[in-house]
């Protein structure tokens, strides 16, 4: 099918701590250095509205049920894919997105049990069939994400147990072999710059296609 418009949509997916943030602020820079326009976003977030969904569903104080969390999610999605994402898009510009669809197949489905044809269904309500062009991946062991998260206090999922995030983990592995779109998945506990290398020689392999 056909893009429906002239920017790049590429986001960066995985388990906590495995360097998203990180990569983000790099390749920002990157763009920018290309001379292309970047709207750099996250999800949960993106808008006040989504943001303020954020703030709810991160709160460690909040006790949040599962079909809730999944709903929660779904909503502040719609909201940011219509409010920022595809404007963006339709204007031209590389969209540079922390999390999307596959976070609540990984987190919702592969972690809490979640039908995964439902949780497909509402993602492509809430993203009025919104695809990635390329979405990245970075798979860390456990005990990474145990030493990155003593470096400031955690959220509500952060909190859950290890077992959790193994399924999580495991989640993010098998949708990566199985997703019929661009996906590239990274060893997040190679080094920084080897990390981005590899990023950067699929994002330009991406925007000379987007530029024929």
């Amino acid at each position: 099918m056909p893009k429906k418009y002239k920017g790049v949509f590429i986001v960066l997916e995985g388990p906590d701590k495995s360097g998203k943030s990180t990569q983000a602020q790099t390749l920002g820079k990157y763009f920018h250095s290309l001379g292309r326009e970047v709207v750099w976003t996250r999800e949960p977030g993106g808008t006040p509205f989504a943001e303020a969904i954020r703030a709810l569903l991160l709160n460690p104080l909040h006790t949040v049920s599962p079909i809730a969390e999944l709903l929660l999610y779904e909503a502040s999605r719609a909201q940011h894919v219509q409010e920022k994402i595809l404007p963006a898009l339709k204007a031209g510009k590389i969209v540079l997105c922390e999390r999307f669809t596959m976070s609540s197949l990984a987190y919702q489905g592969y972690g809490r049990g979640f039908s995964i044809s439902v949780i497909e269904k509402l993602n492509r309500i809430a993203t009025q069939g919104l695809e990635p062009d390329l979405t990245v991946i970075f798979d860390i062991p456990e005990k990474y994400f145990v030493e990155r998260c003593r470096k400031k206090a955690a959220d509500r999922l952060e909190l859950e147990p290890a077992q959790f995030r193994e399924r999580v983990r495991r989640g993010y592995r098998e949708l990566g072999k199985k997703h019929s779109g661009a996906v590239l998945l990274v060893d997040g506990k190679k080094p920084l710059a080897a990390v981005q290398s590899r990023i950067r020689r699929e994002i330009d392999r991406l925007l000379r296609k987007d530029c024929l």
